[in-house]
């Protein structure tokens, strides 16, 4: 992929990402870092081609397989508030998609681990962030309600589906201190993004407004 193209031109071009970023800037994002991240990546690569002249509306749009890329704003306050207290070292995110959401953890902490649950969505991700260059995320086709198995605890958890409430088996993944950011509740009902935060033997679960996200589901999909 050449520089050209991570540029972009017209409505995909560093200027209509700064344009986004100020937008995100006057809705209440306040961390710099996330805000950084989201100017510096080509969000217009992590869609259609067909729509990429829409990639830097703060909008949800389709990738297929009836999943979305999320709203930029939904991307960056979940990002916020897994990072505001402090930049975690290794975060799993849950629901990969087309990989926009990790390409913007990757440039924030040392090592993302995501997995996806539909083949072809993991497998266009892992060629994507690999060509974008960002060697320090992870790809795996699997289960998401399961976690990422046998490489310990996650300082961060981010889910970009919405359960009727969080896996116990992510809760157990979370290491101590570390945050769990989801949407929880139905399609088409009132769903809140929650914020688990563990200490000790206590998690604690706080709501930070409400959203809409397509629904977690169990098993595998080719």
């Amino acid at each position: 992929m050449d520089e050209k193209q991570r540029r972009g031109i017209g409505m995909t071009s560093q200027r209509t990402r700064e344009r986004l970023v100020q937008r995100l800037r006057n809705e209440g994002i306040r961390n710099e870092s996330v805000l950084a991240a989201i100017g510096n990546t080509p969000r217009h690569l992590f869609v259609d081609e067909a729509l990429s002249s829409r990639a830097y509306e703060d909008t949800a749009l389709p990738i297929g397989a009836g999943q979305t890329i999320s709203q930029p704003y939904v991307v960056a306050r979940m990002t916020e508030a897994l990072v505001d207290d402090g930049i975690p070292n290794k975060v799993l995110e849950v629901g990969t998609g087309s990989g926009y959401q990790a390409a913007i953890l990757a440039q924030l902490v040392p090592e993302v681990c995501t997995v996806e649950r539909i083949r072809r969505l993991a497998d266009q991700a892992q060629r994507r962030l690999r060509q974008l260059g960002y060697r320090n995320v992870r790809v795996r086709f699997g289960d998401g309600n399961a976690g990422w198995d046998g490489d310990g605890l996650f300082d961060g958890i981010l889910v970009t589906a919405a359960p009727h409430g969080v896996p116990p088996e992510l809760l157990e993944q979370l290491a101590d201190g570390g945050r769990l950011i989801a949407p929880e509740g139905e399609q088409g009902q009132a769903q809140e993004l929650v914020c688990y935060h563990r200490q000790g033997e206590q998690t604690t679960r706080t709501c930070l407004g409400l959203v809409s996200f397509v629904p977690m589901l169990r098993g595998t999909a080719g």
